[in-house]
């Protein structure tokens, strides 16, 4: 176990933190907020001691890094990036609760964009700057970061740094793009960042505010969600509901994919079944409930906007709304609620199981009965023409087991709560998938401030084990792990 490179790079995550908590001190002083001023000044000089005196103290010698380590470096960094970013709130008093400020930040950095909010609009610019880019930096993710911008002599730029892409990234089957990750790392900023630009300039040549444009390209692109209006984005024009909702659909996307199409394999893009599968849904969805809310709205342009846009908050984990879906129709309701367990594809920045995972699945149950009909015959699992290996089904099959234990665990815990049934399975759900809004008492135009101290506690671990997955966490509090052997 090598303690000094987890210590030493937990260091430079505190170090990166705080270089970055200038951004929202521009902010303020743009505005000229004076308190977040001090507390974004506060917190860079702070965390850049902190950090440094953490690389000083614990520099290494060896600095490999086992698949091991990439767990618990991945599991401790996220941990202390969500303990240090929640302090400016806390400071500041416009979050004074500890347990409400880790909550608020932690679904930041997960991209959750679950809010204990009553009164957002009331917020510093600074601080909704801050709490709106914590989505950006999570959705690719903090260590990701660090691979793409740290010196090739820090370690990391081994081959042993595939083991932290794999820890951070999401998905069944994660795969360099180049052959060595730090270039995986750049790639997937670059193509990050360029779609970001896109989004905010889109929606600033509409009729979005520069300040609002900016927080919700951020936002949309971490596939956050945390709203700056009360009513989230119902306020906005529908030209700037429609750019959110196609920017909402791209970032659930595989990254890998605008990377072919960089090198125009067009081919290879179009006929990836994940995609077709991604997209499948979203039609099928999109076209029953626009016909099941029609009597609401009374024509199908506001019907089918609001219908893609909520798809499109849900599939993809954004989380933002046109309009509060509490209302809808059951039946709308009911398919809102399984989107929150299937989520983007692989290698996206959404939440959720992972379109791929659950094509796996039901390839496992397909082919288990044909197994049935025919005992003697043997047949593969295939994945975009590839055969998949057992390693991999495995591993699926206990994912989607501990995931759903996962699920029930966080709503037993959390049923302690004098809520409804579908408020706290909802939440339980959302918080796992890093969704954001569930229904009723959670529902987009309520949030998560019903909730006590101990359960805002649990949905906070809830979302830090959802966007991670589960098993870096898990394997960091395992003993055996802090072996030497």
């Amino acid at each position: 176990m090598n303690r000094r490179m987890i210590f030493y790079t937990i260091g430079q995550i505190v170090i990166l933190e705080g270089i970055l908590f200038t951004l929202p001190l521009l902010v303020s002083l743009i505005y000229w907020e004076e308190t977040s001023i001090f507390c974004f000044s506060i917190m860079t000089i702070a965390a850049l001691i902190m950090g440094f005196l953490m690389t000083v103290i614990s520099k290494p010698s060896n600095k490999i890094i086992y698949a091991k380590e990439g767990f618990i470096i991945v599991t401790f960094a996220w941990i202390v990036l969500s303990a240090v970013g929640c302090v400016p709130f806390v400071i500041s008093g416009e979050i004074p609760n500890v347990f409400d400020a880790f909550f608020e930040t932690v679904s930041g950095f997960t991209t959750t964009g679950a809010s204990i909010l009553t009164d957002v609009e009331s917020m510093s610019k600074g601080m909704l700057f801050w709490r709106s880019f914590t989505h950006w930096l999570g959705g690719m993710g903090v260590l990701v970061l660090i691979m793409a911008v740290i010196p090739k002599n820090s370690g990391t730029d081994s081959g042993r740094a595939m083991h932290i892409l794999r820890a951070e990234m999401a998905g069944p089957i994660i795969g360099k793009l180049v052959p060595k990750a730090k270039d995986t790392a750049k790639i997937l900023y670059v193509i990050y960042f360029a779609l970001t630009v896109l989004e905010f300039f889109f929606l600033v040549i509409g009729d979005m505010p520069l300040y609002d444009s900016l927080v919700h390209a951020i936002g949309t692109a971490g596939t956050g969600g945390f709203g700056i209006k009360a009513d989230s984005l119902s306020g906005y024009s529908p030209y700037s509901q429609w750019v959110i909702t196609i920017f909402m659909l791209l970032f659930g996307i595989n990254f890998n994919l605008y990377y072919l199409i960089l090198l125009k394999r067009f081919k290879t893009v179009f006929t990836n079944r994940e995609l077709w599968c991604y997209f499948g849904m979203i039609a099928v969805s999109v076209t029953v409930i626009t016909w099941n809310i029609f009597p609401i709205y009374q024509n199908f342009s506001d019907s089918f906007r609001h219908s893609s846009f909520q798809v499109a908050g849900i599939i993809s984990s954004t989380g933002y709304s046109s309009v509060d879906f509490n209302q809808w129709p059951q039946l709308s309701k009911n398919i809102l609620f399984l989107l929150m367990f299937v989520g983007g594809c692989a290698g996206s920045t959404a939440g959720g199981l992972k379109v791929s995972r659950a094509m796996m699945l039901f390839k496992l149950i397909k082919k288990d009965i044909h197994r049935l009909l025919h005992p003697r015959s043997v047949k593969s699992v295939k994945m975009e023409g590839k055969v998949v290996d057992s390693n991999t089904l495995n591993g699926v099959s206990t994912y989607f087991a501990v995931y759903m234990v996962l699920i029930l665990g966080t709503f037993l815990l959390i049923s302690f709560e004098p809520l409804s049934f579908e408020t706290n399975l909802s939440a339980a759900v959302s918080c796992v998938n890093n969704i954001g809004p569930g229904f009723d008492r959670a529902g987009p135009m309520e949030g998560y401030a019903v909730y006590s101290n101990f359960s805002k506690a649990v949905l906070s671990i809830a979302m830090l084990l959802g966007r991670l997955e589960i098993y870096p966490i898990l394997l960091a509090l395992y003993p055996q792990t802090w072996t030497k052997k």
